[in-house]
């Protein structure tokens, strides 16, 4: 009874969305503010519906109730309870109602939150919340049934995919929907200022929260996704250019580039049109990670790769909210001013210049990922665009644009002194060259390319760090004034130094890892000895053992440091999950400060030995520490006065017609 009670609920949501889609917008149209009034109350009840549909097929799973068919083929009633409730995700229609929970929960935080907001605009966004809503809540109804029904009911399930058996999967799918999702209230906002033909800077006031609150969660979302990927396929690599890798990467750069064009327009009412079409189209490349996971159209160990059918339903919607939206935006674009002016030398264009670098860095990568496939659909080729492509051609725009990064804080807004914001960051310039001389000079197995990595990382920490001193005016007042000056500050400043210094944490442990790893491949017995990178392996020996739902062999290895001494055990793993007799690698991984020995089981060799994969990776979580970073910085940022209070309430909003330039 509770699946149908799941399924009912769906159906009603789908039926409010509609009425949430159209009502509203109605109202708009007609100056009626009853009709506009409906939206909010409708939004609510609508979240709360699909809320019950969510939980009801949580509650199927923690009951190993097989009679569902998507807890028989995805849960085992031997597995762990984690992985029951995370396995409610781990297939192509868990994840599509987390995606339609994750939407409908933001129409209703803008429902609650947005009150300040002008009647009209917030009827329009949560209108098109509401019709992306109803677009998806069919698709799901129409293909992607998670609450069918199998008779008889089977007395066990088939289990979830033995890989996605992992804490990873409690945290990056969500988190990575959260970002995904978070960039569509963007979008509705974006879309409703075109449907209204006004916008101004209470508009980017009240888009910027939504777009940092996406970007953080985005951001945590592929910093977990890279981790997991990491540790659990045993490859020792922290990212493949895998397409679905880049379907999450893509909205990350464009949602970026938006993030900083907001700021822009709201400090100067300048950059409106451009701001408005990132929005688009960061949400649209949200839409096309849908397609791409859900389409059947490339394989990979993220992908769903489900009935093609199901790509062209999603492929429908592309066209109905893209090839839409885009048409809307070029019907209106041309009525919106485009704000305020500036000199190229100025904050608003060191933002510009960061936009372009990552918009075309966004189009370098989404063409590597789509071209394979617009080849085979026209001659029917396989071909296959790798890490050598995308290194080539995006290191190239990255490289110039975290050069420029530091900058632009320093910058005034209007116009800038180039010249004088250089002569502030002599100290971090000096310091970026002593870390690149001596990463050259004194750390083996670094080359050019490396060293100039960690330079650049460390141009950009030392360039944060230069921006809060020079903000709270070190060197030019006392220290207990510049204390003073630097609590003062506000929490935006820290947010943005802290944000640009994890991605110099990042860039470090990037081009540390790359370039200084080690790799050993070798067959061994128990009581073998491997030297790595200054530290002996010993393999102790190997056991059967049985988990919940597996059994496996597992290889124990003890490290000793130069002088001999023992520093630690490390245990890997091969694992074979009895439903689905499908195998899979544990790495084994010990933890040196930042660094890590990382040791992966090969097969058998011949003459009866194991083969075992050894990396030494230095600084390597210095990658994923960065990203915690960056998203410490936009919480800090999301946390400031200014964006907690919004724009200004209704009585004081004047939005700007359409033609009349906001200077």
């Amino acid at each position: 009874m509770i699946a149908e009670i799941g399924h009912f609920s769906l159906v009603l949501a789908f039926t409010l969305a509609l009425v949430q889609f159209a009502v509203p917008l109605a109202g708009t149209r007609l100056g009626d503010a009853r009709l506009m009034a409906v939206a909010s109350p409708v939004t609510l009840v609508g979240f709360a519906l699909v809320a019950l549909s969510f939980a009801t097929l949580i509650t199927a799973y923690v009951q190993s109730d097989f009679s569902v068919l998507n807890v028989w083929e995805n849960s085992h009633s031997a597995k762990p309870m984690l992985y029951k409730v995370t396995g409610v995700w781990g297939n192509h229609e868990g994840s599509m109602i987390l995606w339609v929970f994750i939407l409908t929960f933001f129409g209703a935080l803008v429902a609650m939150f947005g009150r300040n907001l002008p009647d009209t605009l917030r009827a329009n966004v949560l209108s098109i919340q509401g019709l992306v809503g109803a677009a998806f809540l069919l698709f799901i109804l129409a293909t992607s049934n998670p609450f069918a029904r199998l008779t008889p009911a089977p007395m066990e399930g088939r289990d979830l995919n033995p890989v996605l058996q992992d804490i990873g999967l409690a945290v990056h799918p969500p988190m990575l929907y959260l970002g995904y999702v978070g960039f569509s209230v963007c979008f509705s906002f974006a879309a409703a200022a075109l449907i209204e033909g006004r916008i101004d800077a209470a508009w980017a006031r009240w888009v910027r929260p939504w777009t940092l609150a996406a970007w953080i969660f985005l951001t945590g979302g592929i910093a977990m996704g890279s981790y997991w990927a990491y540790y659990e396929l045993g490859w020792g690599g922290w990212w493949f250019w895998d397409p679905v890798e880049n379907a999450s990467f893509m909205p990350w750069l464009s949602g970026t580039a938006l993030l900083h064009s907001a700021i822009v327009m709201e400090k100067r009412s300048a950059l409106k049109i451009w701001t408005l079409l990132l929005a688009i189209l960061t949400f649209s490349l949200s839409l096309m990670g849908t397609f791409l996971v859900r389409s059947g159209v490339l394989t990979s160990v993220h992908a769903f790769a489900t009935d093609p059918a199901r790509g062209v339903f999603i492929l429908v919607l592309l066209i109905l909210f893209i090839g839409g939206s885009l048409a809307l935006f070029a019907v209106r674009a041309s009525s919106l001013t485009a704000g305020g002016l500036f000199h190229p030398i100025s904050r608003e264009g060191s933002l510009v210049l960061n936009n372009l670098f990552l918009t075309t860095a966004t189009a370098t990568v989404l063409l590597g990922t789509l071209y394979p496939m617009l080849v085979e659909a026209v001659s029917g080729e396989k071909i296959s665009v790798g890490a050598p492509f995308f290194n080539l051609t995006f290191i190239p725009l990255a490289v110039p644009l975290l050069l420029a990064v530091p900058f632009g804080p320093l910058l005034a807004w209007k116009r800038g002194d180039l010249y004088a914001v250089a002569q502030r960051l002599f100290f971090a310039f000096g310091g970026a060259l002593l870390v690149m001389l001596i990463g050259y000079f004194f750390v083996d197995g670094t080359g050019v390319l490396a060293a100039f990595g960690m330079g650049l990382a460390a141009w950009l920490m030392l360039g944060a760090m230069t921006d809060l001193a020079l903000k709270a005016g070190v060197g030019g007042v006392s220290g207990s004034v510049a204390w003073r000056r630097f609590r003062g500050l506000p929490r935006s400043v820290f947010g943005t130094a802290l944000a640009h210094f994890g991605l110099g944490v990042t860039v470090l442990g990037i081009a540390t890892v790359t370039s200084l790893d080690v790799e050993e491949v070798t067959v061994m017995r128990p009581g073998d000895t491997l030297p790595v990178a200054g530290y002996a392996l010993k393999f102790e020996d190997i056991a059967p053992y049985r988990g919940p739902n597996f059994t496996e062999d597992r290889a124990r290895f003890t490290y000793f440091d130069a002088a001999g001494r023992p520093k630690g055990e490390i245990i890997s793993s091969k694992r074979v999950y009895t439903a689905r007799q499908m195998p899979t690698t544990e790495a084994g991984i010990a933890t040196r400060g930042f660094s890590q020995l990382y040791v992966s089981l090969g097969d058998v060799a011949p003459d009866g030995g194991l083969v075992v994969r050894v990396w030494w990776k230095p600084l390597v979580l210095l990658i994923w520490l960065g990203g915690v970073v960056m998203m410490a910085g936009g919480v800090i940022s999301l946390l400031d006065r200014r964006l907690r209070v919004g724009a200004p309430a209704r009585r004081k909003t004047k939005a700007v017609p359409a033609g009349v330039a906001a200077e």
